[in-house]
């Protein structure tokens, strides 16, 4: 089984993703109930046999114990609106383990925030913006969004904070999985509380599958960079 998901396992995930993503555009919720709760943890097997380093993977792997959790619970945010309020929570301590783990990576080197804080000015400014268009909409759940945005632009922050620490690979995939993650959140909540959006479930979920998929290959590329170097 761990040499399978280390050959096989991306390409796995690459066809459930596409089934799921297949299954929202022609609106197929049975296909989208079964399709999308397989999503993470295909990439849990994945990780859990192409990577070593238990502790800095730990964090990894919980982030998407959570995920799951919120794939799940968001399935049915139709019936109950709880449902939603329970994914936002499991999603939020997604990005709070992430977010632990880029803090985790203490390799010398400078910080791409500290080159260019401009980049720190235009993500604030972007989740301002954001917040700004959806507060006035949200009612009830103006501070757990608020909260989820703030957490979710530092998570996005973490990762080009730690870029060139660590092997360019490796830095690309974490940035590229933060700024899908912010992309999908985003279309998600301005869907959901702004204005809908065509096809949003469709991008929607493809961001996310992107997001979840870099950051994962990311840790992959990190740890094969430190096999090499030893």
């Amino acid at each position: 089984m761990k040499q399978f998901f280390k050959s096989y396992g991306f390409i796995i995930f690459g066809t459930v993703a596409f089934i799921d993503i297949f299954a929202v555009a022609f609106n197929n919720k049975a296909l989208h109930f079964v399709a999308k709760p397989l999503l993470v943890p295909i990439l849990i097997f994945t990780l859990l046999f192409s990577a070593t380093s238990a502790g800095k993977k730990n964090f990894i792997i919980t982030g998407l114990f959570f995920s799951f959790a919120g794939d799940v619970l968001l399935l049915f945010e139709d019936s109950n609106p709880m449902f939603f309020i329970f994914g936002l929570v499991s999603f939020l301590c997604t990005h709070i383990f992430y977010i632990l783990f880029f803090l985790s990576i203490k390799n010398a080197g400078p910080s791409l925030l500290q080159q260019r804080p401009v980049l720190l000015v235009l993500v604030a400014a972007y989740t301002a913006g954001l917040l700004f268009l959806l507060v006035p909409r949200l009612g009830p759940l103006t501070i757990p969004v608020i909260v989820y945005a703030v957490i979710l632009s530092i998570m996005f922050l973490c990762s080009m904070h730690v870029y060139k620490k660590i092997n360019p690979p490796a830095g690309k995939s974490f940035i590229s999985g933060a700024l899908f993650f912010l992309l999908s959140d985003s279309l998600l909540a301005i869907n959901k509380f702004y204005t809908p959006l065509a096809y949003a479930g469709i991008f929607i979920m493809a961001t996310y599958c992107l997001a979840q998929y870099f950051i994962v290959k990311g840790f992959i590329k990190l740890q094969l960079a430190s096999f090499v170097e030893k």
